[in-house]
């Protein structure tokens, strides 16, 4: 139960570090729901007050009650979260994290999974960087840095290069980048595997080291294959001394150290890509020549992706007219998902004002802008954590781009 405890202490105080950080916070109470369902109640809690998704609230409160039901009935055999119920809701909500025990029937008859006898179930994406609207500068440096060199095998033969690659994406939260990485994974022909914390992390000594070879050796079996570990600054973070669940850090760095370099197998094929909000986080060794050793920053979308995003949210909906561009040029500086609920809000409130009504009342304009107005983009606070590394902190060139585009918009 100790080593239970400080593991999760660990990672609430990655948690409290980064409390806007979504896909952490729901990460983290997946692992509470195994092993302290009272905390992961209030977690969820504080899940939706910082701007999580109110669907996928509901479905953990779901998971929160069969864990408790299962207490209650003195099951203490526990094999992995409760399944999500089959609700309406639950159908827009992201899936769940891809670690699977064995491919199904279901599994079999997909067309877009791969049959692999691993632990880890890997998709090929249909989409590819042509489907992300706007983001020229991040294409374009993706293009130059990362993807030209693989999509030309042979030129790369020519001078030594082999198949395969590293690549860090960092940026503000919400911006895109898993979409990223699975659009990366397309433009490659690649299979994909998407790594989460709470696939990874164990309280047992030597189960996350076990967890992250079993990535490895199945991203090598469905070679090409892209792998792309999210929230990675709480996986791969500095293995500095002291404070509690430190050796256990240290491990799982050692462990991600040794297969990316390749010790024990060739990682021909084998694409590795990871996504941070805080990048000066991440363990310098990860960032060796030969590691982890591109970077790309992934910003808010431009006007061009935001009026992409606005009119994706908007297709199909009741709406007098939208000035779509109007609107995307009034949310200069928002995320995608700070957009996304831009669009939700003058939803719901089309929504109240038909009921109230007793007839559709279509979404206008001057609703979209009032959203926009109320909604301070959580971009900002982001900004704010990283102007005193800009400021103080070592730099090695991976915030060039970061340097560029705070001067362009004006950034202390």
């Amino acid at each position: 139960m100790a080593q239970n405890d400080e593991f999760l202490e660990v990672i609430a105080a990655e948690v409290a570090q980064d409390p806007q950080n979504i896909a952490l916070r729901e990460d983290y109470i997946t692992l509470l729901l195994e092993h302290d369902v009272d905390r992961a109640a209030a977690e969820i809690d504080a899940f939706e007050a910082h701007g999580g998704d109110p669907a996928r609230a509901r479905v953990l409160r779901a998971r929160l009650m069969a864990a408790r039901l299962r207490t209650r009935s003195g099951g203490t055999e526990r094999s992995g979260p409760a399944p999500e119920p089959a609700t309406p809701a639950a159908a827009s909500v992201p899936p769940a994290p891809s670690r699977v025990s064995a491919p199904s029937d279901d599994d079999a008859a997909d067309e877009d999974r791969i049959e692999q006898p691993g632990l880890w179930d890997a998709e090929r994406p249909q989409v590819t960087l042509a489907d992300v609207a706007g983001l020229a500068e991040v294409k374009q440096h993706l293009d130059s840095t990362f993807l030209a060199p693989l999509r030309n095998p042979a030129l790369a033969a020519a001078f030594g290069q082999k198949a395969g690659g590293s690549l860090l994406m960092y940026g503000p939260p919400g911006c895109g980048k898993t979409f990223i990485a699975k659009a990366i994974a397309g433009d490659l022909g690649a299979s994909f595997i998407h790594v989460t914390l709470a696939d990874l992390l164990s309280a047992y000594i030597g189960e996350s080291e076990k967890a992250i070879q079993s990535v490895f050796h199945d991203a090598r079996a469905a070679a090409p294959c892209v792998i792309f570990f999210d929230e990675f600054d709480a996986l791969g973070g500095r293995r500095s001394s002291g404070g509690g669940g430190s050796q256990s850090m240290r491990m799982i760095v050692t462990q991600l150290l040794e297969e990316l370099d390749g010790v024990t197998s060739e990682n021909d094929g084998v694409y590795f890509l990871a996504a941070t909000n805080r990048p000066w986080d991440i363990d310098p060794a990860l960032r060796r020549p030969g590691r982890i050793d591109k970077t790309v920053l992934v910003l808010p979308p431009d006007a061009v992706a935001r009026a992409a995003i606005l009119q994706g949210d908007l297709d199909g909906k009741p709406q007098d007219d939208v000035d779509i561009i109007a609107v995307a040029a009034a949310t200069e500086g928002f995320s995608g998902a700070d957009i996304a609920q831009v669009a939700k809000q003058a939803l719901q409130q089309s929504l109240t004002a038909s009921m109230a009504a007793g007839a559709i009342v279509p979404v206008t304009t001057a609703g979209l802008l009032e959203a926009a107005a109320s909604i301070t983009p959580s971009t900002r606070t982001w900004f704010d954590q990283v102007a005193p590394v800009l400021e103080y902190g070592a730099d090695d060139g991976t915030f060039d781009q970061l340097r560029t585009y705070r001067v362009k918009h004006g950034m202390r």
